[in-house]
């Protein structure tokens, strides 16, 4: 099931998409961010029952969404919204996966967060291989004014939130030019996919937490 919820959403986005790169990955980025609004949904629905409270969980998925947020209006930015029918079609798809995966959250998150895994190792390939065919162009063209501010000029508390298999301010991309903004975004991708990695290990409600926690001293 997992698979085949994958695979429509890559048949969507990579047979509609083809040959329009930025329109795709404006799609792309609309329907990533909805499984962490859904992990967070279900979170905070547990807590406000009393059933489970892990404040690191939501840290991390919160960045994980704030990340993708950024990754959505970068896109934007370069024109990846600009018909209503990529609007239409990247937001009614984001609505259907969202309840999709509440409802797989529910019965097993770590199936959740495999999807999530699949779907972001995907986003990666996407990425890496835009980067190999299109280097010279993007080399020549500036880096959007909130890929700098996201990446270079901004807090990066929350950038370095999400990278659970880093220490905070282990990774700062180098935003000089557009091919620079892709990288850093793709590289995004592998760290979420590591996170979601993370999260589906068996001790994982015991151990996991967030890059900042961990460097918080242990009280006597």
């Amino acid at each position: 099931m997992i698979r085949l919820l994958v695979g429509v959403l890559v048949f969507v986005i990579d047979g509609v998409y083809q040959n329009r790169p930025y329109p795709r990955f404006y799609v792309l980025e609309t329907v990533a961010r909805v499984p962490y609004f859904s992990y967070l949904s279900v979170l905070h629905l547990y807590e406000t029952l009393g059933w489970w409270r892990k404040v690191d969980w939501l840290k991390v998925h919160f960045a994980e969404s704030w990340n993708e947020l950024h990754h959505l209006l970068i896109m934007e930015s370069l024109g990846g919204n600009g018909r209503w029918a990529d609007r239409f079609l990247a937001r009614h798809t984001a609505l259907v996966y969202y309840w999709i995966v509440i409802a797989l959250y529910l019965m097993s998150p770590r199936a959740a967060y495999r999807f999530m895994e699949l779907v972001e190792q995907h986003a990666y390939a996407s990425y890496d291989k835009f980067l190999k065919q299109e280097e010279g162009t993007l080399k020549s063209q500036p880096a959007p004014q909130i890929a700098i501010n996201y990446y270079r000029d901004g807090d990066l508390y929350m950038f370095d939130e999400f990278q659970t298999a880093h220490l905070p301010a282990h990774r700062r991309p180098e935003i000089n030019n557009l091919y620079d903004v892709f990288v850093a975004i793709r590289d995004d991708e592998m760290e979420h996919v590591k996170t979601m990695v993370a999260c589906q290990q068996p001790d994982a409600q015991h151990t996991f937490a967030s890059p900042h926690t961990h460097l918080q001293p242990t009280k006597p």
